[in-house]
């Protein structure tokens, strides 16, 4: 295992100061991290849909042509705020800080959701060309990380450099997970509905986990992957809790939905361990 986080840090034929990093400022990637992870994609839903669709947005009784045309604008203007907040204080830290670093994946997903609504949505990109244009700009992202610093691998995420690429990753990520959501459980895409669709994504993520213990595949790739796709299984969760019934889910409230997500998040990065990614860890 080793040997392949040496191979996923080392094969750019050149030293750069993320590949001669040991303790990185992100977690090490654990069934923990990926439990967080996906409460946290769940709360990105429901949290961003609270804001731009319950309290000014397409949802909301007697709204106006304005909110209706702008409301997930004007909620992804509010989440960048937050977001490039988030990751100024990310950054600025001298090392991991757990609720620091989780606080800043939440204003991912915040932003992620509200942005893909707007341009799936409101500008009409549809959620099939919202998906493919989002996903290329997953993939360009870690190629140019990768050629820029030599490696993707999270072990590098130390410098100031490296951060930025891994929250630009991570914010395009979330925004596609997001369009990929819906693509996958809308009546405008493949119309599986949410349930079904978390339970494709679901299938995925042990897809990868057969893969990652079974193939000589990059861990890296695959947890690039696997960080993609736990976002629309997140988001088909969320959806179902807070759609309205005929639309296929429970029709809880989206205020109470948040606020019961942010307390069993913090308690799970109180209760959960976790200590940050080093370099003769696989991932």
């Amino acid at each position: 295992m080793a040997d392949k986080t040496n191979d996923a840090i080392n094969d750019s034929g050149r030293v750069t100061p993320e590949i001669m990093t040991f303790v990185a400022k992100v977690p090490e990637v654990t069934l923990w991290f990926w439990i967080i992870k996906i409460l946290c994609t769940t709360l990105g839903e429901i949290g961003a849909d609270a804001l731009t669709m319950s309290y000014f947005g397409e949802t909301t009784e007697g709204v106006t042509g304005f909110w209706h045309d702008y409301g997930y604008l004007v909620g992804a203007g509010i989440f960048l705020l937050i977001f490039l907040i988030a990751v100024g204080v990310q950054i600025a830290a001298s090392k991991f800080h757990r609720f620091i670093y989780w606080a800043t994946i939440v204003a991912t997903t915040l932003l992620g959701t509200a942005l893909a609504d707007y341009f799936t949505r409101s500008e009409g990109f549809g959620y099939y060309w919202g998906s493919l244009i989002l996903l290329t700009l997953v993939v360009l992202s870690l190629i140019i990380w990768r050629l820029t610093t030599g490696t993707i691998d999270i072990a590098s995420v130390r410098t100031a450099r490296s951060e930025m690429f891994y929250w630009i990753t991570i914010m395009f990520s979330q925004t596609l997970g997001t369009a990929l959501g819906d693509y996958v459980a809308s009546d405008d895409g493949l119309g599986l509905g949410y349930l079904p669709s978390a339970a494709v994504f679901g299938a995925a993520m042990i897809v990868l986990v057969i893969l990652l213990y079974g193939t000589k595949i990059s861990r890296t790739i695959l947890f690039w992957i696997a960080f993609i796709l736990t976002r629309p299984l997140g988001a088909t969760v969320g959806d179902f809790l807070d759609k309205p019934y005929d639309e296929g889910g429970l029709a809880l409230s989206r205020y109470a939905g948040t606020a019961i997500l942010v307390a069993v998040i913090v308690i799970a990065i109180l209760i959960f361990p976790q200590r940050p990614a080093t370099a003769d860890e696989a991932h």
